[in-house]
């Protein structure tokens, strides 16, 4: 321990070989005399038992007032890093982490949960909102005004009750509202206790593995298919094995209800994403008859099937069979708009009842005043309206994508998406890489996401772009179309030259 007599004079000049800085738009003197200290006793400067300066001292060596050394000792010493008495300050004792060598520091990775670890970056930067990017609506044409209008009235109708939280599985009236829609536009049966209000579509998901599953248990995806059901799955501990799809949908090999049982099966059948793959009916009932069969629940995710472009909506796999054990998730974010962060999880009629407690415990009824707009916008018609005024501009823009493609894309693919939803899927010769293309494409301001990313284990036919065209122009189409081929065919030759030159 060091000299408790003398030891004040040199923590006297190591606190004063800067001065306080005397800034306006910065931190205070107090702010920046406590950081010093405490950072000269939390890195070892200021060892266990060190004596420092009496505050009146102090003060004056800094030319400060008394008070706000006073001031910053006291809670120096609440924080418990040092100990005032009448015999002097001194530093406490504290037991400083050892720490690891540099070297150590350097190569070691940060200690996570394996399942967190599971779960690997397959995004391009999932914030962008460039041209092409798979998955964007049309928010230049969403009715702002019209929203603002729903919004405002229900501030005023709830008034300061909105502030509280509400009821853990939403508000009534917009579960109420997402029933009728539901019942008419997707033929969904349910009633409104069976549905819960979540922040988008991979809650939803969340719910589902936590409502359903246990650690180990096995779970079906689509592959290629969607990321975040991959996800959520990984993040409960399940074992995911991918299902491949075909031209029909999810395509299930007879022997995998007995080798690798399922609990949870994902699915989307009104529109696959990203091959665009419609489930046929023969499939449907088959999968929805094996899992009662074999006591496995069914994910339906009808993230964007609200967008048929020819002919009525394809019907929701949920209100096939009374009874079917499907969980049926949606969500506002392709419909609406993505910072909405509201989606929706319609329960299982034999679950709703079980689940009741849990979601209780576990959810805290939030954004009510949204839900509250949503529920009006839903029950005026406004939704309705919106949709198909959105149909007809995605159908214009999916006409101009693809003729831009027929004329301009030379190489050889082949076309996916059907007549729905908001993206085509193209696919490419085994002679380019999808991931360095949609990586170069990026400089020009487009955001194609490679097919690739999108399955577990890529097959030679999985090489591809998801091209997506909710948010763009289709007056942009044919010179974006013509950049991405220059991109397309550069990377081919590239390819080329190196395997000539190995």
């Amino acid at each position: 321990m060091p000299d408790l007599d003398e030891s004040a004079g040199p923590v006297l000049d190591l606190l004063l070989e800067t001065p306080l800085v005397r800034d306006r738009n910065g931190a205070s003197l107090q702010r920046q005399l406590h950081q010093r200290i405490r950072g000269a006793i939390l890195d070892g400067r200021f060892p266990s038992g060190c004596r420092l300066p009496g505050s009146r001292a102090l003060a004056a060596a800094l030319g400060i007032s008394r008070n706000s050394v006073t001031t910053v000792y006291e809670l120096l010493g609440t924080e418990g890093y040092i100990a005032l008495s009448r015999q002097g300050t001194r530093v406490s004792t504290l037991e400083r982490p050892a720490g690891r060598p540099r070297a150590a520091r350097q190569t070691a990775a940060p200690a996570i949960a394996q399942r967190a670890a599971r779960v690997s970056d397959s995004t391009l930067n999932a914030g962008d909102n460039l041209a092409l990017r798979p998955g964007v609506p049309a928010l230049a044409r969403f009715p702002l005004g019209a929203w603002k209008n729903c919004l405002d009235r229900a501030v005023r109708g709830a008034g300061t009750s909105g502030l509280w939280y509400g009821n853990p599985q939403g508000e009534p009236a917009l579960r109420t509202a997402i029933m009728r829609h539901l019942a008419v536009a997707r033929g969904v049966r349910c009633e409104p206790e069976q549905i819960v209000i979540t922040e988008g579509a991979q809650e939803a998901l969340t719910l589902c593995v936590r409502l359903v599953t246990n650690p180990g248990d096995t779970a079906w995806v689509e592959d290629p298919g969607y990321r975040g059901a991959k996800t959520a799955m990984l993040c409960g501990d399940l074992d995911v094995i991918p299902m491949r799809v075909d031209e029909n949908g999810l395509a299930i090999p007879e022997s995998a209800w007995t080798t690798q049982t399922p609990r949870l099966v994902y699915t989307s059948p009104s529109h696959q994403y990203p091959t665009g793959a419609v489930l046929t009916a023969a499939r449907r009932l088959d999968l929805i008859g094996k899992a009662q069969q074999h006591g496995a629940w069914i994910i339906e995710d009808d993230y964007d099937s609200e967008y048929r472009h020819s002919g009525e909506l394809v019907g929701a796999m949920q209100g096939l069979l009374p009874h079917a054990p499907v969980f049926y998730v949606g969500t506002f974010s392709k419909t609406l708009f993505p910072s909405l962060r509201l989606g929706f999880l319609v329960l299982p009629e034999a679950l709703a009842a079980k689940a009741a407690p849990l979601l209780k415990e576990t959810l805290r009824g939030g954004h009510r005043y949204e839900q509250l707009a949503l529920a009006e916008f839903i029950e005026s018609g406004q939704f309705t309206r919106h949709l198909g005024r959105m149909r007809r501009l995605y159908k214009r823009r999916q006409d101009a994508l693809r003729a831009a493609l027929k004329q301009y894309l030379d190489v050889p693919h082949t076309v996916d998406g059907g007549d729905s939803g908001m993206h085509l899927t193209i696919r490419l010769p085994g002679d380019c890489s999808d991931v360095r293309i949609a990586e170069a494409a990026r400089a020009f301001e487009m955001a194609p996401m490679p097919l690739s990313r999108f399955a577990m284990h890529p097959l030679p036919e999985d090489n591809g772009l998801v091209l997506g065209y909710g948010n763009t122009s289709e007056s942009l189409f044919v010179p974006l179309i013509q950049r991405l081929a220059k991109l397309v065919e550069a990377d081919r030759q590239a390819k080329a030259e190196r395997t000539t030159s190995a």
